[in-house]
């Protein structure tokens, strides 16, 4: 099944694996340095049936660290349309962008400079649902007005048109790991008395509107994915119910693929990262209340007789995979067939006479 083609969109994926976006923190004023296009060209080749780039900020104080990419400018999205030029020169698999706003996770040093903790020094004001604080010792946001919330939404939907001007063949709407669509949805950082607060249908609102308008803005040959949290792993926080509300919602405004993610609105959860496929049975209960939408998700899965298992039986279609391409982008090439395989780099995986 791992090696099953499977329609998404007008785009036919040659295997079930996709590669996960992953923050680098390595551009030049918000646009892919080299860094990008050697990462990004490894990636690109391994094996995988679709690339998604990692989070890229809607807006300055979107960002997470000053060394995000960032797509909210001209020279931006100049510099995006040459890396995808150069990564489709190389093979022509879909890629999609994955967009995103820190909310109040931005502020913030890069993760191997002061563990990642808010800036002291030309730090920005962040933004977010509420007023409350990420944890002890982080700044509080601003709470966002309605005349935020609607530049906000505006952010999006412009992001979004540039990455298609850009060239990708998709978005990733990111509204999971913490971040600012997260704290809208979880009643943990939202206690709004408003029209975005309260209710699962309130907390959604932001969330949907998002969707709305960027779906109306995609051509109809271009992927729309969902970046989804299906549990906060807290107590009164996102329930599988509210999940599943928002999941449908979802897939009644259009889009493509929801991949399942989890945890983050806090530094500290429940969420036990150390078993194999841990998000899987979350994503089975979400896929089995869904019909016609590609349902995946992401924690560590690289095990390919468990995920083949997995998806044969239905808990999932797609696999988002990240940090083992990082350690090897070639891992897949043993499991996959020959024609998946860079023909300069054949020889490497011919198996000798016995």
């Amino acid at each position: 099944m791992i090696k099953k083609k499977i329609k998404l969109n007008n785009n036919i994926l040659s295997n079930r694996i996709i590669v996960s976006p992953m923050c680098q923190y390595s551009s030049i004023r918000g646009s892919p340095s080299n860094w990008h296009y050697k990462h990004l060209s490894n990636l690109i080749l391994s094996g995988a049936s679709m690339l998604v780039l990692e989070s890229t900020a809607v807006s300055k104080i979107g960002r997470i660290t000053y060394n995000d990419l960032g797509l909210f400018n001209k020279t931006q999205e100049k510099n995006f349309s040459k890396l995808i030029k150069f990564l489709k020169s190389i093979k022509d698999i879909p890629i999609c962008l994955q967009i995103s706003h820190s909310g109040r996770k931005g502020s913030c040093n890069i993760p191997w400079v002061n563990s990642g903790n808010p800036l002291k020094k030309n730090k920005w004001k962040t933004i977010s649902s509420s007023n409350l604080k990420r944890d002890i010792n982080w700044p509080a946001p601003k709470k966002a007005s309605l005349n935020d919330i609607k530049k906000i939404i505006s952010e999006f939907e412009n992001t979004a048109s540039r990455a298609i001007r850009a060239g990708f063949d998709g978005i990733e709407i990111h509204m999971a790991h913490g971040y600012l669509i997260h704290q809208f949805i979880s009643p943990i950082c939202n206690v709004r008395n408003d029209e975005y607060g309260g209710s699962v249908k309130k907390r959604c609102r932001l969330s949907l509107e998002i969707t709305e308008r960027i779906k109306k803005k995609l051509p109809k040959n271009k992927i729309l994915g969902i970046r989804l949290t299906g549990s906060d792993h807290l107590n009164k926080g996102i329930s599988l119910n509210d999940s599943v509300y928002l999941a449908k919602k979802l897939k009644n405004i259009g889009v493509n693929y929801i991949c399942i993610s989890s945890g983050g609105i806090i530094r500290k959860t429940n969420l036990n990262i150390n078993k194999q496929a841990f998000r899987v049975a979350m994503t089975k209960k979400i896929k089995e209340n869904l019909k016609n939408v590609l349902v995946g998700t992401t924690g560590r899965l690289e095990n390919l007789k468990n995920l083949e298992k997995n998806i044969l039986s239905k808990k999932l279609d797609l696999a988002f995979i990240g940090r083992p391409f990082l350690k090897n982008s070639n891992w897949l090439y043993d499991s996959l067939d020959k024609n998946y395989i860079p023909k300069q780099y054949e020889k490497a995986f011919e198996k000798k006479d016995k």
